[in-house]
């Protein structure tokens, strides 16, 4: 291309890494005198680009945000990231509703990669391999997902319209938060206004989102991912399970996360290492019971159930049925 509208085309790479740049600066880069850099940045001006002229001491130019995304200019190994992370994003199920989105930007970078670099990608996606296979996953509407965020931002009110696993429909007030993205799905934790408790809601689930007048003080201390958790942990199931497990914080928390169950962890005595085992008490709730047993069993730890009843009857069938198996020649 003509060595001029390269140099624009650096210009606005330069431009593109942020900050505010000199033009002495930018005109040292291009090997330029200073107002052929005003005359390249009135080019890009004119190609809709949003170049702002910055006044005084520290002036110059930087980028400011436009009615739409200017031409992007990355290199081999941005272009890589960028393809890696939309592979990423639509494996993990972090994407939004519009999953042609993440596939029509692909297309499009891929289009302009360089033969060697497409060659080199499509190589790694070739000899790239995954441990779990891919679930087709709920994903939420993006103008959802921007307006919690914006709420969440700005402690503002934001009323929603949800519906609940059991297909009921409600409109809320919610002052939210965090946004937690967590085993594929997206959620938003925050206090429910109309009954003034902390709520976690999926964000697929939420048909609409208006951020409302007035503001909020978020609560310091546990942190939205803390709470997304905790909420699993505590989540209204048929079944409340209370054990007491004799081990360290970490054996037990291999095998019972704290999206699965809270552990009430007792302060060492003096002098007594933390990572001590110990007896811990640690509760649960759950729909069905059926895949306790294995999972006490894979602990491997002395354990006392303390409720419910079934459980107990779970685990010494369990055991009946393993003890049959080792025996049998």
């Amino acid at each position: 291309m003509p060595r001029p509208t390269g140099r624009v085309l650096t210009l606005l790479e330069l431009l593109q890494s942020g900050g505010t740049r000199t033009v002495a600066e930018l005109a040292d880069r291009l090997g330029v005198e200073g107002r052929t850099v005003r005359r390249y940045v009135d080019q890009l001006i004119d190609l809709d680009v949003p170049v702002e002229s910055v006044r005084g001491r520290y002036g110059g130019y930087r980028l400011a945000p436009g009615y739409r995304l200017p031409p992007l200019m990355l290199s081999d190994d941005e272009a890589l990231a960028v393809l890696l992370g939309l592979v990423a994003g639509r494996r993990a199920g972090l994407t939004t509703t519009e999953r042609t989105a993440s596939e029509t930007a692909s297309a499009k970078i891929r289009r302009v990669l360089p033969k060697r670099t497409a060659r080199r990608l499509d190589t790694l996606l070739e000899a790239l391999a995954f441990t779990d296979q891919p679930d087709d996953f709920d994903t939420p509407d993006a103008e959802v997902l921007l307006t919690v965020a914006d709420a969440v931002r700005h402690r503002r009110p934001v009323s929603i319209r949800y519906t609940d696993r059991d297909g009921r429909r409600s409109e809320r007030t919610l002052h939210a938060y965090g946004i937690v993205a967590h085993a594929g799905r997206w959620y938003v934790t925050g206090k429910d206004a109309r009954i003034g408790e902390d709520r976690t809601f999926r964000l697929d689930r939420i048909a609409d989102a208006r951020t409302l007048p007035g503001s909020f003080e978020a609560p310091v201390g546990t942190g939205p991912a803390q709470r997304v958790l905790s909420g699993f942990a505590t989540a209204e199931y048929r079944h409340e399970v209370t054990l007491r497990i004799h081990g360290t914080v970490g054996q037990i928390r291999a095998r019972l996360p704290a999206s699965v169950a809270s552990l009430e962890e007792y302060a060492p005595v003096a002098g007594e290492d933390r990572a001590t085992e110990r007896w811990m008490r640690v509760e649960l709730r759950a729909e069905r019971l059926d895949w306790l047993p294995l999972v006490l069993a894979s602990l491997d730890r002395p354990f006392v159930i303390e409720r419910p009843d079934e459980l107990r009857d779970l685990v010494i069938a369990l055991a009946d049925r393993l003890t049959s198996y080792a025996r049998q020649a």
